[in-house]
């Protein structure tokens, strides 16, 4: 399914768009697609002040709920998963044990509910992600759930009263890829493998707009070089769909991180007329092949990962936690330093 042919590509509607966009905290996510059956995502955090983040390992079995409002979701997980957890209380996006990927990235203008909804039973955005990659193997089955839209999502503010305005990447092993936005309350989902790209702002439709745009000027000639979400978008599509093509989980892990240096923002960069323009806190990558899942915080020297496939998941098993304030000058697999844990407390 080619996205593309279902949004609109003029240029007057790429101009408007790039006119109209507010200036949104940076971040953005690049699917890598290797020669035959590699697969990497890899995301940027940015934020105007550090987002302490740590990696935590639940195991299947374990009864959750979505919020502690009467009639919440609940549900016992089916699959294990690596989350990343901000400030020790929200999931910002992971990984299970069937390569099922979900990242959330800043969206403004987003709203989640509205009268048609806000009786349905309540989630938190602390545990959304967790919820649908807990229930979930693929991407079919996750878009089945929002399309339903069973439930009425709201959020905790945080880092002195930010709303968490956010729209979500959902990627499976398949390589199939869907992009869920909510418009007024409205689930918006927008599926298709020729979704390599997200980043911010304005709304996914309008983006390709302006990315229909540059795509016709040609990016071996000229790309956009702000740190803008379109810039950002522009670039990470034209690298993506143009660097070579491997199996080889090493060489695709370095082109990803290439691509993705290249539509971070880099650290303590600011813009005094664009208070909202964010540095990049720290990368993923999330290898859905071999189930290893990367993580590199800017001011740290090493990149480290947790090799999902040899932590014990079993029901019963323990939920383990890697504090990354720890890890120093760490770098490699950091499976043994993921301690026993009673798991985070969410942010309702």
């Amino acid at each position: 399914m080619n996205i593309k042919k279902l949004m609109l590509s003029t240029l007057a509607v790429a101009a408007a768009a790039v006119a109209s966009t507010p200036q949104a905290e940076a971040c953005s996510r690049v699917l890598y697609r290797g020669d035959s059956t590699l697969l990497i995502v890899g995301r940027s955090l940015d934020w105007k002040t550090p987002i302490p983040t740590n990696l935590y390992v639940y195991p299947r079995g374990m009864a959750k709920q979505g919020s502690p409002a009467p009639n919440a979701v609940k549900w016992t997980s089916k699959y294990g998963a690596v989350y990343a957890v901000g400030y020790d209380g929200g999931i910002t996006e992971g990984m299970n044990e069937k390569g099922l990927v979900i990242n959330g990235l800043f969206c403004k203008g987003t709203v989640y509910s509205n009268d048609s909804v806000s009786g349905r039973p309540p989630m938190s955005l602390a545990m959304f992600i967790g919820w649908l990659l807990d229930m979930n193997a693929t991407t079919p089955e996750v878009v089945k759930v929002l399309r339903e839209q069973n439930f009425d999502l709201s959020g905790a503010s945080f880092d002195g009263g930010t709303t968490s305005t956010l729209h979500w990447g959902i990627t499976d092993a398949e390589g199939r890829s869907a992009i869920l936005e909510f418009d007024h309350g409205n689930v918006r989902v927008y599926e298709g493998t020729d979704m390599p790209v997200m980043t911010n702002d304005p709304p996914y439709p309008q983006m390709m707009a302006i990315e229909d745009y540059w795509e016709k000027v040609g990016g071996a000639n000229m790309l956009p070089g702000t740190v803008k979400s379109p810039d950002r978008f522009v670039r990470g599509t034209f690298f993506a769909n143009h660097v070579e093509r491997t199996d080889d989980r090493r060489i695709g892990l370095t082109i990803i991180r290439s691509i993705l240096m290249n539509v971070s923002v880099p650290y303590q960069y600011t813009v005094e007329a664009e208070p909202n323009v964010s540095s990049t806190q720290w990368r993923s990558f999330a290898n859905l092949t071999d189930r290893l899942y990367y993580f590199d915080i800017v001011t740290n020297p090493g990149l480290v990962y947790v090799d999902l496939g040899k932590m014990d998941l079993r029901a019963g098993q323990p939920v383990r936690k890697l504090d990354t304030s720890t890890l120093g000058d760490a770098a490699g697999e950091v499976n043994s330093m993921m301690k026993v844990s009673e798991g985070f407390k969410p942010m309702y």
